[in-house]
C-alpha cells in the first residue's frame, strides 16, 4: 500500500508553542506504514525544528521563498501580496512538485494562506489546523473556498462569518496531551517555591500559565489577586505569572506590576519567567487562574487539570468546552475580577471540594485528550481526504 506524504511546513524563526508541540507529536507518531511525514522549517531549523528532532523527525530547512506575514503579526522579512504571487508562489509550487506530498498540514497562522494556493494550484489536499480567534481573516475568506479541511481544537473557533458554508469542512479533534507525564511530589514543590519567593508557609499561591499577551489578560488576573486578598484577610495571597512575554510594547509585564504595586501587593506579584520545570511550579500552586478572553482550547488548562490543580477560569471561548462547571473546575464572569473569589477561597478553605473536582478533572482529561485518541482522529481525517 503506498503510504500517504504529509508535508509539516513551520515557520523556523518562531518561538517553540503549543501547536507547534500538538502539531510535531501527531508527526512523530503516525503509523509509519501508512504514513510518511515532512516535516519543513522555513529559514532556519530554529528551537521548532529541534524539537521535531528529538522526537525523532527529519528536518529539511527550506531557504529563500519569503512568506506574507499575518496583518498582526508581520517581521521585516515578510512580503506584501504582489511579491509573493510573482516569486514566493511558484517557488512553494516546484518545492511541492519535488517532494510530491498528498497532504500538506499547516498549524501556524503565518504558513496557512501562503501553502494553501500552492497547494491547490497542484491539486494537493489542504488541511488548514486553526486554533486562533475564530473571526480571523484568513479562516473566514481563505479556507472555506482553497481548504479541503478546516480542523480546529474547539467549537468555538469555527469560523464566525465564513465567506462560504464550512460545515460539511469543519471538524473539532481535540489537543493531543502527554499523559504520561507522572505528577510531581507537590510538597517538595510547593517549598521550591515558597523558598524561591521568600512566602510564608501559609501563604496562598495562585498561578498563571500562559504567555503574557493582551489575549490572556495578565493585568485582569492581578486584579483578581487584589480582590482574593481583601478575603483572606492576614494570610498573604502572591500570584505568580510563567511565561515570557510576547511583545514588550505591549507593556503587559511592568502594567501588572503597576496594578500590584498601586494596591500593596507588589512584592506578592511574581514575574517568574519561562519555565522548564512548570510541572513542579503547576503542582506547587493552590489553584491556577485562566482569565483570558477569546482563548480557543488553552493547553496549560489541561495541563493543570491532568496534574491534580484545579481550574478557575473565564466564561468565554474554549473554556466553556474544557470545564463543567462545578465538578470539573470553575467558571466565572469574564469581565469581573472579583468573580474569581468565591471558588478560589472555596478551594482553599474545602479541601474535600478540592479534592473531588481535581478527581474529576483528572479522569476527564484521561478519557479525551490522549496522543493516542488525536493521532487516531486525524488519521482517519487523511485517509478520507486522499481515498
Amino acid at each position: 500500500m503506498k503510504k500517504i506524504r504529509v508535508l509539516f511546513p513551520f515557520a523556523g524563526w518562531a518561538d517553540l508553542g503549543g501547536s507547534h508541540v500538538s502539531a510535531l507529536k501527531l508527526a512523530s507518531c503516525l503509523d509509519r506504514d501508512q504514513f510518511e511525514p515532512l516535516v519543513l522549517c522555513h529559514n532556519e531549523a530554529g528551537s521548532v525544528g529541534q524539537y521535531a528532532q528529538s522526537l525523532g523527525l527529519n528536518v529539511e530547512v527550506l531557504q529563500g521563498p519569503r512568506l506574507m506575514g499575518p496583518p498582526n503579526n508581520k517581521t521585516d522579512a515578510d512580503v506584501g501580496f504582489p511579491e509573493y504571487w510573482t516569486r514566493t508562489y511558484g517557488q512553494l509550487v516546484r518545492f511541492l512538485r519535488d517532494k510530491k506530498p498528498d497532504i500538506v498540514h499547516t498549524n501556524e497562522g503565518r504558513l496557512h494562506v501562503n501553502w494553501v494556493f500552492p497547494a491547490r494550484r497542484l491539486g494537493i489536499k489542504h488541511i488548514w489546523h486553526h486554533r486562533q480567534d475564530p473571526r480571523a481573516v484568513g479562516v473566514n475568506y481563505v479556507a472555506p473556498v482553497f481548504s479541503n479541511r478546516i480542523l480546529s481544537v474547539s467549537y468555538f473557533s469555527k469560523p464566525s462569518r465564513p465567506i462560504r458554508s464550512v460545515d460539511k469542512k469543519f471538524q473539532v479533534i481535540r489537543s493531543p496531551f502527554d499523559l504520561s507525564i507522572q505528577r510531581p511530589d507537590p510538597d517538595a514543590a510547593r517549598r521550591m517555591i515558597l523558598n524561591e519567593i521568600g512566602a510564608p508557609e501559609n501563604a496562598v499561591l495562585l498561578g498563571y500559565f500562559g504567555h503574557l499577551e493582551p489575549r490572556k489578560r495578565p493585568v485582569h488576573f492581578v486584579q483578581s489577586l487584589v480582590a482574593i486578598q481583601k478575603q483572606f484577610g492576614d494570610r498573604p495571597v502572591h500570584g505568580l505569572l510563567f511565561g515570557k512575554v510576547l511583545n514588550p510594547d505591549d507593556g503587559l509585564d511592568s502594567g501588572s506590576m503597576d496594578v500590584a504595586r498601586e494596591q500593596g501587593m507588589g512584592a506578592q506579584i511574581h514575574m517568574m519567567g519561562f519555565r522548564q520545570d512548570v510541572e513542579k511550579c503547576m503542582v506547587a500552586m493552590d489553584a491556577t487562574l485562566v482569565p483570558a478572553l477569546n482563548e480557543p482550547f488553552g493547553r496549560t488548562l489541561i495541563e493543570a487539570m491532568h496534574l491534580g490543580l484545579p481550574v478557575v477560569a473565564t466564561r468565554h471561548g474554549g473554556n466553556v468546552e474544557a470545564i463543567d462547571h462545578g465538578k470539573t473546575g470553575f467558571l466565572v464572569d469574564p469581565q469581573d475580577p472579583e468573580a474569581f473569589v468565591e471558588p478560589v477561597v472555596s478551594l482553599i478553605e474545602g479541601p474535600s471540594l478540592r479534592q473531588q473536582v481535581t478527581q474529576a478533572a483528572y479522569q476527564y482529561v484521561q478519557d479525551n485528550f490522549g496522543l493516542d485518541k488525536h493521532v487516531a482522529e486525524v488519521s482517519d481525517v487523511y485517509r478520507e481526504l486522499v481515498s
